[in-house]
């Protein structure tokens, strides 16, 4: 019987070529015979791709990742009689539309112009936000801020992960890098603004402001975002039949893990420090700003140090941290000090938890298959969305009586813990040595 191709030998030492982020859908990208040959890699219009990348994120992952400061106003002021559980379900459904919808984008990008397709997302994303702010009822804000806002988002942030790789060749993975962090800094300086435009004009006329926002933004840098050469069309979008090889098996349960825990410290560390700590509601927007502020450096800095330590080495590395900053920072935390401290290092950590994925991916099982593979993996990202944040909620609601997070906090801790028993089990089955890089 013929080998199962994904049982080739691991590229363990192999450098990586694909750096994304946590909400990246990379596309393999191939050079084909052209009449006129494409403009030569790490050139200044490439600069200007990343330029445009890194201002779609900063927009588009800003705003998803100051979703805690909206929550916050919901539960405290909008919804007080709504269970945390549902208006958890708002940014949960932003993250696995986002997820599922990805794969979609992926195609689309490969078959149209990506700049459309950024256009595309501008005005689903946009219009969904400005949707969002006539809702009077949270389930208005579920398909509107959530589910459309994600799918909205999905076509752009498809291709602002995929276009850099294109355009580098030497500066690829600082390319990357400086892209992805412009979802960190967006999520910085949009948590104050949201904090202050929703303090001032209400949580609608923010909705708005944020809307016309992505709108305006997305269409406006969408010309920066052109296709350097053809992309290969790729055989299956989604390859099932790497399910029945345990190592990509034990990588697919570790990332449903890693992205079950990754948004949890996100929606609840800002209403954190205002109903467990007392602190006024401008902390809300101050903590969302440090989780950013932390991912900022982190996911250059850990990128960077995926390349000499290995993506797998780095990935278990950054899930050991993030149960650290939830488990022994968070949990015991009754100061805003120690709150802050779990914030800064969870920051700095869980950039890497989705965005070494698929690098380590593609380490594993070859970058022919690696666009098919990443269709199983968003799948993954879904499925860790959906068992996350609404069932914190829910301990938070039911055991926690709204004001205490412990049994949430365990909960958040509990997906690192097991997700980075999984890849320890899968980093000894590919070496005992302590110093192999994977």
């Amino acid at each position: 019987m013929e080998a199962n191709a994904m049982d080739e030998k691991p590229l363990v030492v192999a450098k990586p070529h694909i750096v994304s982020d946590k909400l990246s859908h990379s596309t393999i990208l191939t050079e084909v015979s052209h009449d006129d040959e494409p403009p030569p890699p790490d050139s200044a219009r490439g600069w200007l791709v990343v330029l445009g990348s890194f201002l779609v994120l900063m927009v588009v992952v800003g705003s998803t990742n100051s979703y805690g400061v909206y929550m916050q106003e919901y539960e405290l002021n909008v919804f007080p009689t709504t269970p945390a559980s549902t208006l958890s379900w708002i940014g949960c459904l932003q993250f696995a539309a986002l997820s599922l919808f990805g794969i979609a984008a992926g195609v689309l990008v490969e078959r149209i112009d990506p700049r459309a397709v950024i256009v595309l997302g501008s005005v689903v994303s946009g219009g969904a936000l400005l949707a969002a702010s006539t809702c009077k009822t949270p389930i208005g804000l579920l398909f509107t801020q959530g589910l459309l806002f994600g799918i909205g988002t999905s076509f752009l942030t498809t291709p602002a992960f995929s276009l850099p790789s294109q355009w580098m060749d030497r500066f690829r993975a600082l390319a990357t890098g400086i892209a992805c962090a412009g979802g960190a800094i967006g999520g910085m300086w949009m948590s104050f603004a949201s904090r202050a435009m929703i303090e001032h004009l209400g949580w609608q006329w923010s909705l708005r402001i944020t809307g016309l926002m992505t709108l305006v933004a997305g269409c406006a840098f969408s010309p920066l975002m052109a296709r350097r050469v053809a992309v290969q069309r790729r055989d299956r979008i989604i390859d099932f039949t790497a399910m029945s090889n345990m190592r990509f098996l034990l990588l697919f349960c570790a990332s449903v893990l890693s992205s079950g825990g990754y948004f949890l410290p996100y929606y609840f560390q800002p209403p954190y420090a205002v109903v467990a700590l007392g602190k006024d509601g401008a902390w809300g927007a101050d903590i969302s700003s440090i989780l950013n502020a932390g991912s900022i450096a982190g996911r250059i800095l850990i990128g960077l140090a995926a390349d000499y330590i290995g993506p797998l080495n780095s990935l278990l590395a950054s899930l050991v941290f993030s149960a650290i900053a939830v488990l022994a920072m968070w949990l015991p935390c009754n100061s805003v000090g120690l709150l802050i401290a779990s914030a800064l290092l969870y920051g700095f950590v869980s950039g890497s938890l989705i965005s070494l994925l698929p690098v380590v991916a593609a380490n594993l099982f070859g970058i022919k298959r690696l666009p098919s593979i990443l269709g199983l993996l968003y799948i993954s990202y879904a499925i860790g969305a959906v068992i996350s944040s609404p069932v914190g909620g829910k301990l938070l609601d039911d055991y926690g009586h709204g004001t205490d997070f412990t049994w949430l906090i365990v909960y958040a801790g509990l997906f690192f813990v097991l997700s980075a028993v999984l890849l320890l089990a899968l980093r000894m089955w590919l070496s005992f040595s302590i110093v192999h890089r994977v």
